[in-house]
């Protein structure tokens, strides 16, 4: 098991996207622990990486972190529990390559909207 992370942003740790046993866990308390991930987590399936990213200067959590199995098994588990609740706050656990999609497919929506918005700016005729 790594030591917890302290990469300053996600795209630092999003070289892998692919990944098929590496899960997003987002909306975590600010004082959830790398081992109170990990003790959660692992009722689903065994558990061969878990980290809470920080902030590499304040060192505070920065609410997100990642869990990566062993297998599939465990992340078909966690998929199929639609709630999950650690220290007290419901947190998103989402595939890796389902995150990387998502956050494909918002960036081209936001494009989209954003342009159709300047469309609309300029008036009938011009």
């Amino acid at each position: 098991m790594d030591t917890e992370g302290s990469q300053s942003s996600l795209s630092s740790v999003d070289n892998s996207p692919h990944d098929p046993c590496k899960m997003f866990i987002g909306g975590l308390s600010w004082q959830t622990t790398q081992e109170g991930l990990n003790e959660y987590f692992c009722k689903f399936g065994e558990v061969k990486e878990c980290m809470v990213m920080r902030d590499p200067v304040t060192k505070r959590s920065r609410g997100f972190g990642f869990v990566t199995y062993i297998d599939q098994a465990g992340v078909d588990k966690v998929l199929a529990q639609n709630r999950h609740e650690l220290d007290s706050k419901t947190v998103m656990a989402l595939w890796r390559l389902a995150l990387w999609w998502w956050r494909a497919e918002e960036t081209r929506r936001g494009w989209r909207r954003r342009w159709k918005g300047r469309e609309r700016q300029r008036g009938p005729g011009l």
